[in-house]
């Protein structure tokens, strides 16, 4: 059960939402900690609206796979640019949250076919 507004939403979708605005933020007003605030609310509401559904393993490693993508996007950056690494980093975490969060927390071969 997933809680909370947008309740019928992907959090992946939301994770990665989360990662774009909070790049957003930051460029956009200059204030690289409000950015920052972004991404911490961000992954808040996304652990607590995800955690039922999950358990506590599964929204870590979200949380660990988004500050491995953040980290990864700041690296690409000077490669690629700032926008596309954030980009790649959010679809990444998306695709991540996707497997380990949406599917409700059981394992995929213990789904019905």
């Amino acid at each position: 059960m997933i809680r909370g507004p947008l309740g019928r939403v992907p959090t992946a979708v939301l994770a990665a939402a989360t990662l774009v605005l909070g790049f957003a933020v930051a460029q956009g007003t200059g204030v690289r900690a409000l950015g920052g605030l972004v991404l911490v609310l961000g992954v808040a509401w996304c652990g607590w609206r995800s955690l039922p559904a999950a358990g506590w393993l599964r929204v870590a490693a979200v949380v660990v796979l988004g500050a491995v993508c953040f980290v990864g996007a700041h690296v690409l950056a000077s490669g690629i640019g700032a926008w596309p690494s954030v980009l790649l980093a959010a679809a990444v975490l998306a695709g991540g949250t996707s497997l380990l969060v949406d599917r409700g927390g059981r394992p995929v071969a213990a789904r019905p076919a």
